[in-house]
């Protein structure tokens, strides 16, 4: 969704930042896991593929997809690279475009040492917030 290209949000323990090629090398490391392909009912993908899938993602009007990166890797290491900080990601999938109110919110903390810190529930909240400020935003 092209409505959160140039948005970053920033919470207490993460950062919501949107999903663009320069996350898809780590994502794809992710995502060989079977573990969270199982999760995530999620079918292996070439790297190509996801970067495929990435542009799409970006461009459908269905979908609002964010990198949840760690808020403390990325505030206190000055020029720290956004990939070198990403814990997982975030969406928000439209299920009705005629009625912006309905969706689901989905996350997964891929990375293992960030689970169990809130990453997850902060990453969810600030999405619910962000879903409602933009359906208010476009009424």
């Amino acid at each position: 969704m092209r409505l959160n290209q140039n948005i970053l949000l920033l919470g207490k323990k993460v950062v919501l930042v949107p999903y663009t090629s320069e996350h898809v090398p780590r994502y794809h490391e992710w995502m060989k896991s079977e573990e969270l392909r199982r999760l995530t009912a999620s079918e292996p993908l070439t790297l190509e593929q996801e970067y495929t899938m990435q542009r799409s993602w970006r461009e459908d009007a269905d979908k609002c997809t964010f990198i949840v990166l760690d808020a403390e890797k990325w505030q206190t290491q000055p020029g720290t690279s956004e990939e070198s900080c990403m814990a997982g990601d975030v969406n928000l999938f439209l299920t009705d475009l005629g009625d912006p109110s309905l969706g689901e919110i989905e996350v997964m903390i891929a990375e293992p040492s960030c689970r169990g810190q809130g990453l997850g529930t902060e990453a969810v909240l600030m999405m619910m917030l962000y879903g409602g400020d933009t359906q208010t935003d476009d009424e």
